[in-house]
């Protein structure tokens, strides 16, 4: 089915094939892709709460924890864990968007589809499957230290100074969204720190830099604004989670400001969630991909 937000911003950007983007996906697990699950360590998921609010959660575990019993199916034996604002929304069967990423490989997939708790796993029927390309992705290398144990969540209104400065250095975030009758879908955004700047309490704008040209991300906003953001402390083991909206500005003389931007995304925070341990791992950094733009203070270096 033809996504009318991935058209629109497709032939705004320029793209005139027919065809491409979320509606030429296939549903099926590939025994390769299948492989790659049961590797892996680290899951982004994407919902929206019962109001309509977009989150961006994790589940972790070792290798072995999301496995595909068959082409049609993802598991992973574990739940959003305490605090997340996704824990509990499946006991209902809803859209989930899924991210698999390896760091270390700077491999990821993505698997969309429809959700619900069984037991303490979370079952996906899937409807759309595909891996995407390495561009963006920090090398990072599990280490079998683990933070300190302990999990407590923090919900305000608004950036706290501590989020506002983790946010500005980060070089990694994801970016939960959805659309009515299309599903939700979970994407990866990367580059040097700095390319995420934040203005007053709450308001967050990235770039975006040339990718594979099917725009689920911008397609899901350009008809459902409420969209979800999460940025993980690789080092410490902390999660931030905010939801709001966001808007793509197309100005291309404010772009052309931004190494690298073809455009502009522009996000609000309407409520943040930070959770001390929600990632109960630790990654060390390894080296920025050769795909991120310069940021301008690099350049004026």
């Amino acid at each position: 089915m033809l996504h009318h937000g991935e058209h629109v911003v497709q032939r705004r950007a320029g793209l005139t094939t027919d065809g491409w983007g979320s509606a030429g996906v296939g549903a099926a697990v590939p025994p390769v892709a299948a492989n790659f699950l049961r590797e892996q360590r680290l899951v982004v998921i994407a919902a929206a709460d019962d109001t309509g609010a977009a989150w961006a959660g994790l589940i972790t575990g070792p290798p072995g924890f999301v496995t595909a019993p068959d082409d049609r199916t993802v598991v992973t034996d574990r739940l959003p864990g305490a605090g997340d604002p996704l824990a509990g929304l499946f006991d209902t069967e809803r859209d989930l968007g899924m991210l698999v990423i390896e760091p270390s490989g700077r491999r990821r997939m993505r698997v969309n589809g429809r959700a619900r708790r069984d037991g303490d796993r979370l079952v996906t029927s899937t409807h759309q499957v595909y891996a995407n390309c390495p561009k963006y992705i920090q090398t990072r290398t599990y280490l079998d230290e683990l933070p300190s144990p302990g999990r407590a969540a923090a919900v305000t209104g608004e950036l706290t100074d501590h989020q506002r400065r983790w946010i500005a250095g980060a070089d990694t975030f994801f970016v939960a969204t959805y659309a009515a009758g299309q599903g939700a879908d979970a994407s990866h955004r990367g580059g040097n720190p700095g390319f995420v700047t934040v203005t007053g309490d709450g308001r967050l704008t990235w770039p975006d830099y040339t990718g594979n040209s099917m725009f689920m991300t911008l397609g899901n906003l350009a008809v459902e604004p409420r969209c979800g953001l999460l940025f993980l402390d690789w080092e410490n083991g902390d999660t931030l989670q905010l939801t709001g909206r966001a808007r793509v500005d197309w100005d291309p003389g404010r772009a052309a400001a931004v190494p690298g931007a073809h455009r502009l995304v522009d996000f609000e925070v309407e409520r943040a969630v930070q959770i001390t341990g929600g990632l109960p791992q630790r990654w060390s950094f390894g080296g920025y991909s050769r795909f991120n733009p310069a940021q301008a203070a690099e350049r004026r270096a």
